[in-house]
């Protein structure tokens, strides 16, 4: 499994766990939840994506249970967490809407209850999970520096950000932001023209990739594009899965794909996309066919 340097302080495994579903499943007891580290740690991938909105706010503790039960886990694994969306469930479930509370007040308290949940004094990268239009980037900036400043946060970083926000919350910090995590697949290609992946990839900055599977669309589809992901898996002998993120491993932006199941057999073939090499033609093959035209 190829590794990617975000900082000089965080490498992260090519492709990265990703624990949205992690309190969807019907078993999740600690030696279950091993089970599924274990075998991402089988296959290279060491990295693990959390949020504290995650299941309700019960995916971290979900983790932690693990964690407990086997502290030695910790060390084998770079462990991503989110903050700043504040939902009517879970422990906010008093609040009257949905919004996003970037104020440093909100941050800290965040960061204090993802590392109580998860049982650890750590936390590898924390991203904003979503753009805040009240966020005061001066308030904001200065509490991610100083998370940083204290340890409790190895690295920052943002999700779902345009490059606007992303440059106006790096004007008012020390810290160099590592990552952007956003939409990009098969399903969703406007990254690939609108300007995020150039404004990026120009920087050098890692770029993460949420619903690489497009929430499950891309492996039902029926269409031409379901036709030419066939044909691909069968040439190298692995699902359409695999191909829809050797597509992602293929662009020069050396994009990260979040992979969730909580199927054990699947999460054993999740670096199965690393068996698909693909060139220009087929890369284009697939591009053309989730466009649904020719390009120009």
């Amino acid at each position: 499994m190829d590794r990617i340097t975000l900082s000089p302080s965080l490498e992260m495994s090519r492709i990265v766990y990703g624990m949205w579903r992690l309190g969807d499943d019907s078993d999740t007891s600690p030696s279950h939840v091993e089970a599924k580290i274990q075998a991402c740690l089988d296959q290279g991938i060491t990295t693990f994506d959390q949020a504290d909105i995650y299941g309700e706010y019960v995916a971290e503790a979900v983790l932690g249970g693990a964690l407990k039960a086997n502290p030695a886990l910790r060390n084998q694994m770079q462990i991503v967490t989110k903050c700043d969306i504040v939902a009517p469930c879970g422990r906010y479930s008093d609040a009257k809407v949905k919004y996003y509370d970037t104020s440093r007040a909100h941050i800290e308290k965040s960061v204090d209850i993802s590392l109580k949940e998860m049982a650890i004094e750590h936390i590898d990268l924390l991203l904003i999970h979503r753009p805040d239009p009240l966020m005061d980037h001066n308030e904001t900036g200065a509490a991610l520096d100083d998370l940083v400043a204290s340890g409790k946060v190895g690295n920052i970083g943002v999700s779902n950000f345009r490059p606007w926000d992303w440059d106006l919350l790096q004007s008012a910090m020390k810290t160099k932001l590592v990552t952007n995590q956003i939409e990009i697949s098969l399903a969703e290609i406007s990254p690939f023209t609108n300007g995020d992946l150039a404004f990026h990839q120009k920087q050098g900055d890692a770029m993460m990739a949420w619903s690489p599977l497009g929430g499950g669309s891309i492996i039902g589809n029926e269409g031409n594009l379901g036709i030419v992901l066939d044909d691909i898996a069968n040439a190298y002998g692995v699902d359409r899965g695999a191909v829809a993120v050797a597509f992602l491993l293929a662009h020069p932006a050396k994009i990260l794909p979040v992979m969730g199941t909580n199927n054990l057999s699947r999460i054993a073939t999740i670096s199965d996309a690393l068996k698909v090499k693909l060139d220009r033609e087929n890369w284009y093959r697939l591009y053309e066919a989730a466009l649904g035209k020719e390009v120009p």
